[in-house]
């Protein structure tokens, strides 16, 4: 963060400087744990904590000022700032602060890739340009804001990501950040609890674009008709398709996934993709047609990409004695499930291993979760899934779907449903064999790398992760 003063704040924030003399402040800080003397700390009221409990606390770690939506429990020695919403005056300061960043700002949206593409934006960009980017997947109204007060003045880069899960959210937060840069990943079923339909998504991933900057631009999945559509008719200028299609403006001449790596041949070269599964390989390539335009050369592009690794618990390779782990258990929707299970499958074929796929439910679907749960089923038993071990409220919806495939195919298969995850890691030991490969999934809530923790229990202790 650029230095910032008391009086920036309150300027910001449309509120009188409760002092007469002026002090820097050093950060801001939303978590009395990590506070740092001279943060300004903003008291956030959450669904488990309530910031405003933490205010002595935040005075005795030496935060400079305080904001606040209430009046302090206790009388405090440091500026208090009250505003009506702390949410809301977090995100007028980041857009207050986004106004005087000099550095080109990325912002990436879909609904799937958005932090993969981001992470190899950032490895590949952090090598030619001073670059910040988004702690882990910090992308709704408070850790858009987070992301752009993180950035420094001489940062040249800042990446920011932006989710939704109900209409509305994404364009405030794109005004917020003020892309120069607005990229969308991917379109699919995601949220469907708050959005209601594939086109709402659509609408809702398009208005990225709401904050985009005069001579921005605008870099979509060129191979989803529907979306490069919609775009065309309602934000039509700047947009640049990238994908297979013969309409993309950024096109790969190959692409060749082998399960936990792929490569990408572009103008006569082959771009190696150390990372599992065919939506690698176009993350890849939309974060290639970025980095070309910001002037990276493919060598230096090709070079950088061959040593990149996935983000935490994003189909991250696991070795366990013999068996092979698939871990990824920060989030999941239909699309990235099938991804999931393709990548799964062709490595089970490459290496002549039985596949085996552990499923926790897909969360935030709504009135389509069985349908999208037995939709899944159907396409991994079609992928030859060898073991279907399932966990949560549709692991019977899932199994359904196998079965119903199951049913035209040679047997041999194991499916079974667990009512809690617990009880599949009880049960792990009979079913797993050495030599598996193993692919673990997910939403967040269901915490579903308590079974990786029970396999290295199982299956010893010395693991490797690529």
């Amino acid at each position: 963060m650029k230095s910032l003063t008391l009086s920036n704040l309150c300027e910001a924030l449309g509120r009188p400087n409760p002092l007469r003399r002026e002090i820097l402040l050093s950060g801001v800080s939303i978590d009395s744990r990590t506070i740092q003397p001279g943060d300004c700390f903003f008291a956030i009221a959450g669904d488990r904590f309530d910031g405003h409990d933490f205010l002595e606390e935040a005075q005795r770690k030496q935060a400079a000022c305080v904001v606040v939506q209430k009046e302090p429990s206790a009388k405090l020695s440091i500026p208090v700032i009250r505003v009506d919403d702390t949410v809301d005056s977090l995100g007028q300061l980041a857009a207050w602060y986004r106004r005087r960043l000099s550095g080109i700002v990325i912002a990436v949206t879909g609904s799937a890739g958005k932090t993969t593409t981001r992470h190899i934006l950032h490895h590949v960009l952090s090598r030619r340009f001073r670059c910040c980017q988004a702690p882990k997947s910090f992308n709704n109204q408070i850790g858009v804001p987070l992301t752009l007060l993180a950035a420094r003045q001489d940062d040249e880069i800042v990446l920011v990501e932006i989710g939704s899960n109900h209409p509305g959210e994404i364009a405030p937060l794109s005004r917020m950040a003020g892309p120069d840069i607005a990229l969308i990943t991917h379109i699919a079923p995601a949220h469907l609890e708050g959005m209601g339909s594939v086109e709402a998504i659509i609408q809702e991933k398009a208005s990225i674009l709401e904050g985009l900057t005069p001579a921005g631009k605008a870099y979509i999945n060129g191979d989803i008709p529907e979306l490069v559509g919609y775009l065309r008719q309602h934000y039509p200028h700047n947009l640049i398709p990238v994908g297979e299609g013969a309409d993309c403006l950024v096109r790969p001449e190959q692409m060749h996934t082998c399960g936990t790596s792929g490569w990408i041949q572009l103008e006569g070269r082959v771009v190696r993709v150390p990372m599992p599964g065919q939506a690698s390989l176009r993350n890849t390539l939309m974060a290639w047609a970025v980095c070309r335009d910001l002037g990276v050369n493919l060598s230096d592009f090709a070079e950088a990409v061959q040593n990149a690794s996935p983000p935490e618990m994003r189909l991250q390779v696991e070795h366990l004695g013999p068996i092979t782990l698939l871990v990824d258990c920060y989030n999941a929707s239909p699309a990235s499930m099938e991804n999931a299970v393709d990548c799964l499958a062709r490595i089970a074929r490459l290496q002549g291993r039985r596949s085996v796929f552990i499923a926790g439910d897909m969360m935030e679907l709504g009135t389509e979760s069985g349908r999208l749960h037995r939709q899944l089923g159907r396409f991994a038993a079609r992928h030859e899934v060898a073991v279907i071990l399932a966990a949560g409220q549709f692991a019977h919806a899932l199994l359904e779907g196998a079965q119903e495939t199951d049913n035209n195919c040679a047997g041999g298969r194991l499916r079974l449903a667990f009512g809690t995850v617990e009880a599949l890691c009880n049960n792990l030991h009979l079913y797993i064999r050495p030599d598996d490969i193993i692919l673990i999934k997910a939403s967040r809530s269901v915490r579903l790398e308590r079974v990786v923790g029970r396999l290295r229990e199982l299956f010893g202790k010395e693991q490797t992760t690529l």
